[in-house]
């Protein structure tokens, strides 16, 4: 798989979930609002249900065996689309307001295989965009400060996955991570997304709790899909649903 080095550490940020009924924001079968954008519940339910469904067509065709149930489903959530929809909005708004052009680089084709997700389905289709809107954002902000909050949220997250050994010390995560230059490039881009989360007045549907920005880094075996709850004064707004990530081994993640 050819991928740049973007892929490697998308972005880590996660936008704190507001009522809908503010300013009169409250229709059930809206799932977020974004600025003058609506997000029906009806297209995440279709990019959902599209994306297990393709997934259990994928499994059939490779499986020697009749698959069970639980092999058929895909571990994607509407939670994970919705944080799609939401985090290219924004980021698209991001760019704008920046004059960034972005550019087209990174297929379908060329994630399939670490989402576990055919590249005919619309998920794989926004993660592909997502993937080339971000790393373009991350390459335009200065790298934030490396705090001790911030690398703990990181390894929180990436802990949930199993992708990395748990238990550990603020010490032992920064020997892990090195430089961490990852949670340098992805904390400034979680900035910039809730500045804007914010200038755009987001309203996401009380079902679908926070939304999180989608995320990736590299273990240096394999990719790990996570979301990273942004981190305010109070510390992480909640816990997020993620695509489940390969429990083999737990390398520290790190950029290419």
């Amino acid at each position: 798989m050819r991928a740049r080095r973007s892929l490697v550490a998308v972005s880590v940020a996660a936008l704190a979930a507001l009522s809908l009924a503010a300013c009169g924001r409250s229709a059930p079968d809206v799932a977020a609002y974004v600025g003058d954008s609506r997000y029906s519940v009806d297209r995440v339910d279709a990019i959902y249900e599209d994306a297990q469904r393709q997934y259990a067509e994928a499994v059939r065709s490779q499986s020697p065996q009749t698959p069970s149930p639980a092999e058929l489903r895909s571990s994607v959530t509407r939670q994970d689309v919705l944080n799609l929809l939401v985090a290219i909005d924004l980021g698209k708004r991001v760019a704008a307001d920046k004059g960034l052009q972005v550019t087209d680089q990174i297929s379908p084709e060329q994630i399939q295989q670490a989402l576990r997700m055919p590249a005919t389905t619309e998920y794989t289709k926004l993660w592909g965009e997502w993937v080339d809107l971000s790393g373009t954002l991350q390459q335009s902000l200065p790298p934030a400060d490396l705090s001790d909050e911030s690398l703990m949220a990181v390894y929180r997250a990436l802990e949930k996955t199993g992708a990395i050994q748990p238990g550990l010390s603020i010490d032992q995560v920064r020997q892990a991570f090195g430089e961490a230059g990852f949670v340098r490039t992805a904390t400034a881009l979680s900035s910039a997304l809730q500045e804007q989360a914010e200038k755009s007045d987001v309203r996401v549907n009380p079902r679908f709790g926070v939304t999180g920005v989608p995320s990736l880094v590299n273990t240096g075996q394999s990719f790990v899909f996570y979301s990273l709850p942004y981190v305010d004064q109070d510390g992480p707004v909640t816990d997020i649903s993620t695509p489940e990530a390969p429990a083999s081994g737990s390398p520290a993640p790190g950029a290419a």
